[in-house]
């Protein structure tokens, strides 16, 4: 890609970006339902590209990362570190969410006769701790890959890397070379895609709006109101003190690095289709050194979903109030808790986290044709806040990686913006 540093605003990616979702939205508004298959495709190409690299992207990230990090102590620390940031961030989420779901209580203003209901698409959802952690080792990595299962791709690849690392010098040098060669060249790869993300957002935007319109937005508005509240106090004020407090890092500095990463995960509502943006603009802007970066992002690309963990636990006290049903603070604790989890299993793909609501519901005996009628109404407007949520999982992410980099002793994390 070009240097953008020398590059005027109207050719620098983030701005055209931003254009193209001003033009989208402006097309798929007039336009309307009709316009949509004329333009619409490039989202879809532009999407299934990105989708394209991700698993070899993932494979020679976290394999290069992780035999560069080493095994044992190093490996363990790096992976302690990461864990404990993403479970602390998702717990903040799920309180902020839980919090205004009790102050705002949105399900007793929510006007559902005007909503209509989408359809609700069948998804395979861990029900239990252990199923996650049975999910995760694959009995055959080459199918885990093509499904993908990401978690399980991520736990071959970092076993592997280990491996690596424990071998001669020799052939510990040879493989390295080979994984670092094939990542750069994923990166290269990834970079001449991303050159299309104005395209493909223009396209995504205008089917969006132009399949959906404005109108159904309105039947649910204080449900809207509550999850974008939280998003963004998560986003703009948790996220931005768990910056300054845990490293030591100007949140404006970071912002301003992250922003091509931000629009993309608005854009395509998929963390996991914004993982190569993001791995490049962490690793070139940001400063994070590949080491680090290869194993974070990956990481949280599938087990770190702030926005998804906030919204499903204000979704769950939302139909709660809907039906008049009160939850009390020990079924308010167990909503908690099953929030986290789903989140984890949450796969990174759009509106996901609204099918596994149902596993949070279930938790608290919320089941029947009524709670479907009203998830099926939320999906019907979900994705102006599927878009946001997803924004806030990146962003999450790429915090993550700035302050477990300054942690180790990386000093030009975010010292500056980069254009």
């Amino acid at each position: 890609m070009e240097n953008q540093a020398n590059l005027p605003w109207y050719r620098r990616l983030h701005w055209q970006i931003l254009i193209a979702m001003i033009l989208g939205i402006t097309y798929g508004w007039v336009g309307g339902p009709d316009a949509v298959p004329y333009v619409g495709w490039l989202g879809e190409i532009f999407v299934k590209l990105l989708r394209m690299v991700i698993v070899p992207l993932v494979v020679t990230s976290i394999i290069s990362g992780v035999a560069s990090v080493g095994g044992g102590r190093d490996l363990g620390r790096l992976f302690g570190k990461t864990l404990g940031f993403y479970v602390l961030s998702s717990a903040l989420a799920v309180v902020v969410g839980l919090t205004l779901a009790n102050i705002i209580r949105p399900g007793d203003h929510a006007d559902l006769g005007s909503a209509e209901s989408a359809t609700i698409p069948q998804l395979s959802t861990p029900s239990s701790a252990k199923e996650v952690l049975l999910d995760i080792v694959p009995t055959n990595i080459i199918e885990a890959a093509s499904r993908p299962d990401m978690l399980a791709v991520i736990f071959f690849c970092i076993l592997f890397g280990a491996s690596i690392a424990t071998l001669p010098e020799r052939q510990r040098t040879t493989m390295t070379s080979f994984f670092e060669a094939m990542f750069a060249v994923m990166m290269k790869l990834t970079g001449g895609i991303i050159l299309f993300a104005p395209l493909g957002v223009f396209g995504l935007m205008a089917r969006v709006v132009g399949n959906t319109g404005f109108g159904a937005f309105k039947a649910l508005g204080m449900y809207m109101v509550t999850i974008a509240s939280g998003l963004t106090i998560h986003m703009f004020v948790v996220l931005p003190l768990l910056l300054i407090l845990l490293g030591r890092i100007r949140p404006s500095i970071h912002f301003r690095n992250m922003t091509e990463p931000l629009a993309m995960a608005f854009s395509t509502s998929s963390s996991g289709a914004t993982l190569p943006v993001t791995l490049q603009a962490v690793e070139k802007k940001v400063g994070v050194s590949n080491r680090i970066s290869s194993f974070v992002l990956p990481m949280g690309a599938t087990v770190n979903m702030d926005g998804t963990a906030l919204y499903e636990c204000a979704g769950v006290l939302f139909i709660a109030q809907a039906l008049n049903v009160p939850l009390g603070f020990e079924q308010q604790l167990i909503v908690v808790l099953t929030a986290l989890l789903a989140s984890i299993g949450a796969a990174a793909v759009p509106s996901a986290g609204l099918v596994i609501i149902f596993l949070v519901l279930e938790a608290v005996g919320l089941r029947g044709p009524e709670v479907d009628v009203l998830v099926g109404a939320m999906l019907a407007i979900d994705r102006p806040l599927d878009m946001a949520r997803t924004a806030v999982n990146v962003f999450s992410d790429s915090c993550a990686a700035a302050i477990i980099a300054r942690s180790e002793g990386e000093t030009d994390v975010d010292s500056v913006v980069v254009p």
